[in-house]
């Protein structure tokens, strides 16, 4: 079983204040000042950690007017949990079997 886990994807959600965003983003989508009223942080900082994201492909930007709205991508999110998934039931698997390789 060849299990593959976005170890950069891990990292990028690893940040405390990225996962925020990204768990309110997947309620609705929302702009950068609401962000700042949800989150306390300042706008630069909250751009910088956006522009990560979006690279990162975990969020995509709809424009509304004069702002920018920002959504979080479910599908890379599953696919992620997905991977995380595997991981999970593999390890599962090892547990309860004695499986292990033997030493030389």
């Amino acid at each position: 079983m060849v299990m593959s886990v976005d170890a950069d994807m891990l990292k990028v959600l690893a940040d405390p204040l990225r996962m925020r965003i990204a768990q309110l983003l997947a309620r609705e989508a929302l702009c950068v000042c609401h962000l700042v009223e949800e989150t306390g942080a300042k706008q630069t900082n909250l751009s910088n950690h956006l522009k990560v994201l979006r690279e990162a492909g975990l969020v995509d930007t709809e424009p509304c007017g004069r702002f920018l709205y920002y959504r979080l991508k479910a599908d890379v999110v599953g696919s992620l949990a997905a991977s995380l998934g595997r991981l999970a039931e593999a390890a599962a698997q090892t547990a309860s079997s004695d499986r292990k390789r033997p030493c030389s």
